[in-house]
């Protein structure tokens, strides 16, 4: 293995992100990202290499459950080459005996059809389709291509927005137990220079040098100016940055899940009830953390929920006045009733009726 390849593996090992037997689908667009962490998940497929729950040695051998990878790829009907960056991946994927599957989609008209914005909806529909395809080769983890920058990038990105905490933690290496990004810990110098060593010629996406995105922006402008002006080595800081972020944020949510079973009266799928007084002697920063928990554990997310919501769930709770209620979007209801609070997933209700 090469130093890139031997990273990749580590951050595998470290993270636990793949077992043996699981079967993977690969976000391949033909990029250098995606197409670096294609090729190097097949290497790893093809040597067989043991894949244990904990940083060992790396030990390739012959393995009685080794993993399976497909690949997903996404033509999004923006770019003129998008044909050809289709046909690239196929290629590939023909070459080493990968199944692949594509879907063309006019991501422009998408978004316009359901108000989004471009990159909304072309992430919406990738991750769309990845689930899809997902569903149908029975895999259970799906690997994304984000690497070391893209994580940095995010957490910059998170300050301008005004981000909580949990915004300075970045990409996270592994997120519900589903997603895995096995570039996590490689900086995109160093997937460049693999792709070049191993002749792998990827896409190249020239919107990606147009600043009209934010990430673009941060990419080309804010990143460049603050290694110039500032800090030459401003990855790596924010990098661990969002280490220290996580272990404190990992300490406060194992308190919050504390919290959470002590208050919890009952969990199904349309709904969650926690003890109103025992939630209301709690202070307000655990308040706010066992709520996105909840809406978290309803939901799948905290899509649409803000702080303002929070703030507003924490006031009607403290107010303690029976059958009200507060709905931050239109997939939550959250009920004051009888000394409960009532978290009802209302997307459940609407589909089946």
């Amino acid at each position: 293995m090469d130093n890139l390849e031997k990273k990749v593996f580590e951050t595998i090992q470290k993270y636990n992100l793949i077992q043996r037997g699981d079967r993977i689908v690969v976000a391949v667009s033909g990029g250098p990202d995606s197409i670096c962490l294609l090729d190097i998940l097949n290497k790893i497929k093809n040597k067989n290499c043991q894949l244990n729950p904990e940083p060992v040695a790396i030990n390739c051998q012959t393995n009685p459950e080794p993993m399976a990878i497909f690949v997903a790829h996404v033509n999004h009907m923006i770019r003129k080459e998008a044909c050809e960056d289709e046909a690239f991946v196929r290629d590939y994927c023909e070459k080493n005996g990968i199944e692949f599957f594509s879907k063309s989609i006019d991501v422009e008209k998408f978004a316009n059809n359901n108000k989004m914005g471009t990159e909304e909806a072309g992430r919406f529909v990738r991750y769309e389709f990845f689930d899809e395809v997902a569903k149908k080769v029975g895999a259970n983890k799906i690997a994304i291509a984000h690497n070391k920058n893209d994580s940095a990038e995010t957490i910059i990105m998170n300050i301008l927005r005004g981000t909580g905490v949990s915004g300075l933690k970045g990409i996270e290496p592994i997120k519900n137990n589903k997603y895995i990004r096995p570039l996590i810990n490689c900086k995109r110098e160093e997937i460049e220079n693999y792709c070049e060593k191993n002749s792998l010629n990827p896409r190249i996406d020239k919107t990606n040098f147009e600043n009209v995105y934010t990430r673009n922006k941060v990419r080309n402008i804010v990143i460049p100016y603050i290694k110039k002006e500032f800090n030459s080595n401003i990855v790596e800081t924010i990098t661990r940055l969002s280490e220290l972020v996580k272990e404190d944020d990992d300490f406060i949510q194992n308190i919050v899940k504390e919290k959470y079973n002590d208050l919890c009266l009952g969990e199904e799928e349309k709904e969650i009830i926690l003890n109103l007084k025992k939630f209301n002697l709690e202070e307000k920063v655990i308040k706010s953390k066992i709520l996105l928990y909840t809406i978290t554990r309803l939901m799948g997310n905290t899509q649409g929920v803000y702080k303002i919501h929070i703030e507003d769930i924490i006031k009607l709770c403290e107010n303690n006045v029976g059958n009200k209620f507060l709905t931050p979007n239109k997939n939550i209801k959250i009920l004051v009733k009888n000394h409960k609070i009532y978290f009802i997933n209302q997307k459940i209700i609407i589909c089946k009726k």
